[in-house]
């Protein structure tokens, strides 16, 4: 019987039998022959997902700059796994596996693999044997045990250590190998260099593996490209001929004339800066959540308050952390450190106190969202259980449709758990599967639908796209991501659409105080996360 692997538009892909696989290595390996007598490199990318078939592209793309001709061939291969296969066929098409709000991926993609014929894909992992070097793309994963407990989780090594070890298994004596996945650090070192000795040992190879490091720092968005090569990168191998090597690899591929490469002495020095980094970034958007909760309960406009302190040079880069922080590096990079320090490095001292609250006040600031939306229904004479409640924004971040670690799924789930009948609308997200397939997806037994109860039913939820339609007949409205379209929503409009004066529920500094204010002159009850100077604007419309 054949297996099939569906891609999220629903084409479905036959997946390879065994049989299968010589005759595709033959063709990689004649495209191989020709682009080396036209003397590109060979790269290999591991895992074309959110990072690995941009990279890919990105790779494929660039040009000799001597001669202006392509100077790399890219073959980007992926497991033939009935979740990830489909990804495989797609690229052979020209078509990114990956859905991105920059408009500059689609073109990209399909250039360097119809036009200029610099990029193909494969599930047939032997397209090692032929690589010059190898860039690491397979997920490392942070998984928690408990909801807002992250040091009871678990760096998930498996996958990073399997992609490992088949590429010390395959490639080429003098082949560089190069993880860009963010990993725990040590991992480089500690890890996967003592696996890549032990296969090359087994093949009778005495020379050490040449492995660096060099950590992406992409952001969705309009501007996905140009945060993989034209941003600042750091760098650094497990010895010095490795480190020249990435060195040399990442100038040729990316923008370092005006984004310069920072090159570090060791691979834990790199891993540890992307660890940090995106820690100091969670922590400073965690400290935001206790004065958020100030704010409320003293009649404090946190916008406003920050607005103001942004006018210092020095601290303009605040941002209010509206109902939790989402991306796939946030909501993990921390715990990476955390138990790296325990499990790979091997101390077993308490340092970590920052870094860890953090990221479980993060993780679970959504729920304060559920209270919000309760308060609110109470003072309308209403409950939760059964009320019909619209989210806006499923994605964790404005104007782009990434769902991953969304702070608007823990709202979803909450409230559900209370008996609410959620919908939900973005303009940015098809579908959320997080919830439609939370059977599955990330992982089976990953879903965080296992922190609460009455999760069974959000499988049936589609994200809807007409919001005039969406809102109909809802009792309360949650603005939990500052979309464009949502900074556009007149409150006259609003509560036409839901044929009734309903709760407002804002997550994000959305709303200004004169649509606050209207809000409240239609009749609707209005709660906004660290706004709580919203009770002195309710008291003046009421004294009228």
């Amino acid at each position: 019987m054949t297996d099939y692997s569906i891609s999220p538009e629903g084409e479905k892909f036959p997946i390879p039998s065994q049989d299968e696989y010589a005759a595709e290595f033959k063709r990689i390996e004649s495209l191989v022959s020709a682009a080396r007598t036209e003397g590109r490199e060979i790269v290999v990318v591991m895992g074309v997902g959110f990072v690995g078939a941009v990279m890919a592209a990105i790779i494929a793309d660039t040009v000799d700059k001597k001669t202006g001709k392509p100077g790399k061939f890219v073959i980007g291969c992926q497991r033939p796994s009935p979740r990830s296969y489909w990804k495989i066929p797609l690229l052979n098409l020209g078509r990114s596996p990956v859905k991105a709000e920059d408009p500059e991926v689609d073109p990209m993609i399909s250039r360097c693999v119809l036009e200029k014929k610099t990029l193909i894909a494969t599930y047939n992992n032997d397209c090692l044997k032929l690589a010059d070097c190898v860039v690491v793309d397979v997920q490392c994963d942070y998984t928690k045990q408990d909801l807002g407990n992250m040091r009871t989780g678990k760096a998930e090594m498996g996958a990073l250590e399997a992609t490992i070890k088949t590429i010390g298994e395959r490639v080429p004596q003098k082949c560089l190998t190069l993880i860009e996945t963010t990993v725990a650090p040590g991992t480089t070192e500690f890890v996967a260099w003592p696996i890549m000795k032990k296969a090359f040992a087994a093949r009778g190879i005495n020379s050490e593996p040449l492995l660096s490091h060099s950590f992406e720092r992409v952001m969705p968005g309009r501007h996905y490209v140009s945060s993989i090569r034209d941003f600042w990168r750091v760098c650094s191998g497990c010895n010095e001929e490795a480190r020249k090597r990435v060195e040399k690899f990442l100038r040729e591929v990316l923008n370092t004339e005006k984004f310069p490469l920072t090159v570090m002495d060791r691979p834990i020095e790199s891993e540890t800066t992307k660890i940090v980094e995106n820690s100091y970034r969670a922590t400073t958007l965690a400290f935001l959540d206790e004065w958020s909760l100030f704010a409320e309960h003293n009649g404090v406009d946190l916008i406003k308050v920050i607005k103001a302190i942004k006018m210092r040079p020095t601290h303009n880069n605040m941002i209010f952390p509206g109902p939790g922080i989402g991306g796939y590096c946030l909501p993990k990079d921390g715990g990476l450190g955390y138990w790296a320090y325990k499990h790979i490095l091997g101390f077993g001292d308490d340092i970590f106190k920052i870094t860890t609250t953090a990221i479980d006040i993060n993780d679970t600031r959504g729920l304060h969202v559920a209270d919000l939306t309760r308060d609110a229904l109470r003072n309308m004479g209403r409950q939760v259980a059964g009320a019909s409640v619209l989210l806006c924004g499923a994605s964790y971040r404005q104007d782009v449709g990434d769902t991953r670690y969304s702070g608007s799924e823990i709202v979803v789930r909450k409230l559900t758990e209370m008996g609410a009948e959620m919908r939900v609308h973005d303009p940015y997200v098809n579908h959320w599967y997080e919830l439609e397939t939370q059977d599955t997806y990330p992982a089976p037994g990953h879903s965080w639908s296992r922190f609460f109860r009455n999760q069974e039913e959000l499988v049936n939820i589609r994200v809807q796209q007409d919001i005039a339609a969406a809102i109909k007949g809802v009792q309360a409205i949650i603005l939990a991501v500052p979309h464009a379209p949502y900074l556009e929503l007149d409150p006259d409009q609003i509560v036409n659409w839901a044929s009734a004066p309903l709760a407002v529920i804002d997550c994000f500094g959305i709303l200004d105080d004169e649509k606050i204010r209207r809000y409240f002159e239609l009749g609707c009850e209005v709660k906004a996360m660290g706004r709580g100077h919203i009770q002195r604007i309710k008291e003046q419309v009421r004294k009228k």
